[in-house]
């Protein structure tokens, strides 16, 4: 029987291995679709930047308790996974506790700690359970925002609930194996009992100790397929920021949030027009200017859209959202993700090449009237708490639907007309341009001159 289980479990740590390896490379692959950005300089404020917001969770206590709260799971998910390397040789080895012998009295102690932040996940999820289902915060309802109808919701709870079935799990496995130790059964060590699940050891009184294997190794079993699952689902899921958290906050941009970057190629054409720069023989006429589709987007860009934990306080903090518009920057991202993963789709659908499929990013899943929403206020940029920037895919896609195709709000064609006949937004001429200040210098509140 035991020689059964470790094959049974060795194949699917195999199949597990295999899923993740294989959606990695999916991912990796529609990432590199995007454009060249180098993102590769000041390597120790870069290093800084995602110790301080990625591991340190910086952000996450602009809001104290959620930080907490957060910061109990992120802590949780990393340490207590320290656990499955245990678990794992157990599986592939047949043994029970492997590290028990080796590590002696101090191994109560390190599980006693793995118990206790197990404690912590269960609490804070549940915390998050309540907020989202009972008390029904409005920057996850579908009601208020469309982007999180169907699928998001929906994740956004099962992952929760996941978290929650493995801590208890874990916790009771625990008890069952204290209560075995108590019984004197062979395969269970005496460890002592552990700080949280000592607790739970009246629940498994009167048990016997058939009764007490059988629950074990279910809880056992369910809490290490429960992390495989998790691990393939991780991939899927908005939840893939735990992972991609890290680099994205080290190759965040470094200059002002305010700073727009001009395109090159504009930017040399308006050098040659004041005779700053000769036009050059070999010059290349870029395919579109701004973007249409993913591709036209940079690696951080496609990067930014897979690592959007979808928590809402960028649309949260949008004024033009707040104020009734289509706009949600939230939305920007998933809709970008969307894309991705049908762009994913068809690669592995046509041995890697990608087969036009008529669609694109700005049309199909960004419609106009979300972009000319946006004031670029920076304000989604400011709030997001893995370094994110909707902004720079919402000034792109603008950008194209104004210079590729001509698409613009008559007072923004006039605005455009005024500056390139008058160097400013309004229409006047430059000459013009101070007598405002003449008007005020010349007469005082009752007409009287004010110059000295």
């Amino acid at each position: 029987m035991a020689i059964i289980q470790q094959i049974i479990f060795i194949v699917a740590l195999g199949a597990v291995a295999w899923l993740i390896s294989r959606r990695v490379g999916i991912i990796s692959r529609t990432i590199r679709l995007g454009k060249e950005d180098n993102r590769t300089d000041q390597p120790g404020r870069r290093l800084s930047i995602m110790m301080r917001v990625a591991f340190g969770q910086k952000k996450m206590f602009d809001r104290p308790l959620i930080g907490v709260l957060h910061f109990a799971v992120y802590a949780g998910f990393i340490l207590i996974n320290i656990e499955i390397l245990e678990i794992v040789l157990d599986g592939i080895l047949g043994t029970h506790r492997i590290f028990a012998s080796p590590l002696g009295s101090f191994y109560s102690v390190l599980i006693g700690f793995f118990e206790l932040l197990a404690l912590g996940v269960l609490i804070s999820c549940s915390i998050f359970l309540i907020r989202r289902s009972i008390l029904k915060v409005e920057r996850f309802q579908p009601s208020r925002h469309r982007e999180m109808t169907g699928w998001p919701q929906l994740d956004g709870k099962l992952i929760l609930i996941f978290e929650i079935v493995l801590m208890v799990a874990i916790l009771s496995m625990n008890a069952a194996d204290s209560a075995l130790q108590d019984l004197g059964s062979t395969r269970y060590p005496v460890v002592g009992d552990f700080l949280i699940s000592q607790w739970l050891k009246p629940l498994f009184a009167g048990w016997n100790e058939g009764t007490l294997i059988a629950y074990e190794r279910i809880a056992w079993w369910i809490h290490i397929l429960g992390i495989f699952i998790f691990a393939v689902y991780l991939t899927y899921s908005k939840h893939l920021h735990i992972a991609l958290a890290f680099p994205n906050t080290y190759f965040s941009r470094l200059e002002p949030k305010g700073e727009m970057k001009n395109m090159p190629e504009i930017t040399q054409e308006v050098k040659i027009m004041l005779g700053l720069e000769t036009q050059s023989a070999d010059a290349v006429v870029p395919e579109r200017f701004g973007a249409k589709d993913v591709a036209d987007l940079t690696w951080k860009n496609l990067m930014d859209a897979y690592s959007c934990t979808e928590c809402g306080r960028c649309t949260a903090a949008c004024p033009a959202n707040i104020t009734g518009k289509k706009l949600s920057p939230r939305k920007i991202m998933m809709d970008t993700r969307d894309r991705l993963e049908e762009v994913g789709r068809n690669m592995l659908a046509n041995n890697g090449e990608f087969a036009n499929d008529n669609k694109s990013l700005l049309g199909d899943y960004i419609q106009e009237e979300e972009l000319l929403a946006c004031t670029t206020c920076n304000a989604c940029v400011q709030e997001c708490p893995v370094l994110i920037n909707p902004l720079d895919i919402i000034l792109q896609l603008r950008r194209h639907k104004v210079m590729d195709e001509a698409v613009a709000p008559g007072s923004w064609n006039m605005m455009f007309q005024n500056l390139d006949t008058n160097q400013a937004p309004w229409k006047f001429s430059p000459g013009d341009r101070f007598n405002w200040a003449s008007a005020v210098t010349d007469s005082g509140p009752e007409g009287n001159s004010t110059a000295s």
